[in-house]
């Protein structure tokens, strides 16, 4: 019941919703104010057997065209209290007979997006990883190989080409017990066999420091002033000859600008926040210091200040 204007009392009168033919009625004259409105509250049903199965989905997920029917097939399950084997019963018998040929597909698609759940990528990056990992699948050429190394390669691969690159210590860390080595065998195992297919060179993607430094400064919960001043150092240290990863240049130049600050991060700790041990952010470091001037902004530290940074 509300009220609503009714242009045959003049006046405003109380109304009726007829859900089932999404009506309002004017209560007093029968007059039809409103006719096949949007009920706009939740379509939510709940069809279990049990009153305390609270579940209100009612729909299935969306569809994937990477599965051969969409993903949209229908599965059986065990009724509830029923006791025994279920696949003894004829609905088990039937749902048994019929294999799955995607069942393989949905669990590499199931563990690359727990591997980027852990990681907090966005959709795109897990939508690539999946499109890599069907496209290898259909070669038919990971059979035998470690699936956990393919699946973390898969989504290190995406993570580069949708320009969100992580380390690979990074995907290593949720891969599931797959080691660094075999991960990045995998990744160069399955380059090698796309761009065969494809016979053309495969794009990756260029990973510059700038691309790390700020997640780096946030495991270090650095303030907004120093992550400003880091990332401006990383800009003019590309113009720079420095031959040195990307990953270990970000961590040189964190550790170059807190010492320029009063809550100065040690060694160990930079270290354990990029993942690179901490030889090689002191070779590093000892490349860039000569340019110190040229890459550290100058409201950030002085020309005197920088006499404060340790001698590499």
């Amino acid at each position: 019941m509300g009220d609503a204007y009714c242009s045959d009392c003049k006046r405003n009168t109380e109304v009726v919703f007829d859900h089932s033919a999404g009506d309002m009625v004017c209560s007093e004259c029968g007059l039809v104010l409103e006719s096949h409105s949007i009920d706009e509250t939740s379509e939510w049903r709940t069809f279990a057997n049990e009153s305390g199965d609270n579940d209100p989905v009612r729909v299935g997920g969306p569809s994937n065209p990477l599965l051969t029917d969409g993903g949209l097939s229908t599965v059986i399950s065990k009724p509830n209290g029923v006791q025994g084997d279920f696949l003894s019963s004829s609905l088990g018998r039937w749902q048994n007979r019929g294999s799955n040929p995607d069942r393989n597909l949905i669990n590499a698609f199931k563990g690359i997006a727990s591997m980027a759940d852990r990681l907090n990528l966005v959709a795109t990056i897990k939508d690539r990883a999946n499109e890599i990992f069907k496209k290898v699948e259909d070669l038919k050429s990971v059979r035998g190989r470690n699936q956990d190394a393919i699946l973390a390669a898969c989504l290190y691969i995406a993570c580069r080409q949708e320009d969100k690159p992580r380390t690979v210590k990074e995907i290593c860390s949720v891969a599931n017990g797959a080691t660094k080595k075999e991960i990045g065998r995998a990744k160069e195992f399955i380059v090698k066999q796309l761009e065969v297919e494809m016979g053309q060179s495969m794009e990756m993607g260029t990973i510059h420091a700038g691309d790390f430094l700020r997640r780096f400064c946030s495991h270090l919960g650095m303030p907004n002033q120093i992550v400003k001043a880091a990332q401006e150092a990383v800009q003019k240290s590309e113009e720079l000859d420095i031959r040195r990863s990307p990953i270990s240049i970000a961590a040189a130049i964190i550790y170059m600008i807190t010492q320029l600050y009063d809550d100065k991060k040690p060694l160990k700790d930079i270290s354990l926040a990029t993942g690179v041990a901490e030889g090689t952010i002191k070779n590093a470091y000892k490349d860039l210091y000569p340019y110190a001037s040229r890459i550290i902004p100058t409201y950030f530290a002085k020309e005197e200040d920088l006499k404060n940074l340790c001698s590499p």
